[in-house]
């Protein structure tokens, strides 16, 4: 008959298998220890068309600056002139009503553009061919010139007497020119922008809406619309800084905007080009403000469609700085390499 093992064996036994794996740990840590450190694949290519591209970029620069024909103290002479000033706030509003009033229409006749009814979609695809199809300036000059075609006004009676009567050049002037041709212009391209919006949206969600009994225009505000954001705001934003630019061109109906405002100065003192600079600064400074809104608002509209937010420029900065800082400690540190 077999004798059960003594206890103090099977104590042994253990001892041994925990002294065996407590090795293994150990070999295996070694080895991974041993392993040789990661180094990155250098990219001379890389480095070398960066510091070509910043050799470049500091030749123009150095080039810009050292010239002495740009006139710099001119440029700061008169870059806050209370002229200069008018005429960019005259350029903002013209770029604010132009916006909201051309994405107005422009929804209108997008909402129009896909309806059922036949008519609506005609009259909207040919309102959008024929100002797409023109250009802006030949738009300006024949609203500037309505008055040779209409050179009345009236509201009355059909066939009947008027009971009020105006006269197209006393009712149209320069700005409101500018703002009816800028705005009708803009509603064009703002039609086709909102549309490619609401065709983004998946048909699911649409169909969601009416099995839950939700009207058109509710689904249209409450559901369509929000998503179709994501899509319209990147394209929407070059609208607008599109736009901002393009008022330059009312400067041939003597509306008195940015770009006019600086002529009517070097016609006086003939410094055309310090003055042309004046203009290109306040247009880049007015720029860069309206894409960082820009970039703010698409981050709001794509919220839900990732897990995680694109992260801002000072926070990419801040991530940066931090991996330097980390990379500069282990260098200075001891054994550091």
């Amino acid at each position: 008959m077999a004798t059960p093992p003594d206890v103090s064996d099977v104590s042994d036994i253990s001892d041994l298998a925990d002294v065996a794996v407590t090795t293994a740990a150990r070999a295996r840590a070694a080895d991974r220890t041993e392993l040789p450190p990661i180094v990155p694949r250098r990219r001379i290519g890389r480095r070398l068309s960066a510091a070509a591209a910043l050799l470049v970029f500091a030749m123009v620069l150095a080039s810009v600056v050292r010239n002495e024909a740009f006139q710099w103290d001119v440029v700061g002479r008169y870059f806050t002139t209370a002229a200069v000033l008018d005429g960019l706030l005259l350029t903002l509003w013209l770029t604010g009503a132009v916006m909201v009033l051309g994405f107005l229409f422009g929804t209108v006749l997008a909402v129009m553009r896909l309806s059922a009814n036949p008519v609506l979609r005609t009259l909207s695809w040919g309102y959008v061919w024929i100002f797409r199809s023109t250009p802006l300036l030949v738009q300006l000059l024949f609203w500037f010139n309505i008055g040779a075609l209409y050179p009345t006004l009236g509201l009355g009676i059909p066939y009947g007497p008027q009971l009020v009567t105006v006269k197209t050049v006393n009712l149209l002037g320069p700005t409101l020119t500018a703002v009816i041709g800028l705005t009708l212009h803009e509603s064009a391209y703002a039609a086709e922008v909102v549309r490619g919006g609401i065709l983004s949206v998946e048909p699911g969600q649409i169909e969601a809406a009416q099995a839950l009994g939700l009207s058109r225009g509710r689904t249209l505000r409450r559901i369509v619309v929000p998503q179709a954001m994501r899509s319209i705001v990147p394209t929407a934003g070059n609208m607008l800084i599109g736009t901002l630019k393009g008022t330059s061109v009312v400067s041939v109906l003597a509306v008195h905007d940015l770009l006019y405002s600086v002529q009517l100065v070097y016609n006086q003192n003939y410094q055309v080009i310090p003055l042309l600079m004046v203009a290109t600064l306040w247009y880049i400074a007015v720029t860069t403000v309206l894409s960082g809104g820009q970039y703010h608002v698409e981050r709001y509209y794509a919220r839900g469609t990732s897990r995680s937010l694109p992260p801002t420029p000072p926070q990419r900065l801040r991530i940066r700085l931090t991996a330097l800082r980390a990379r500069l400690h282990a260098l200075t540190a001891p054994g550091g390499r």
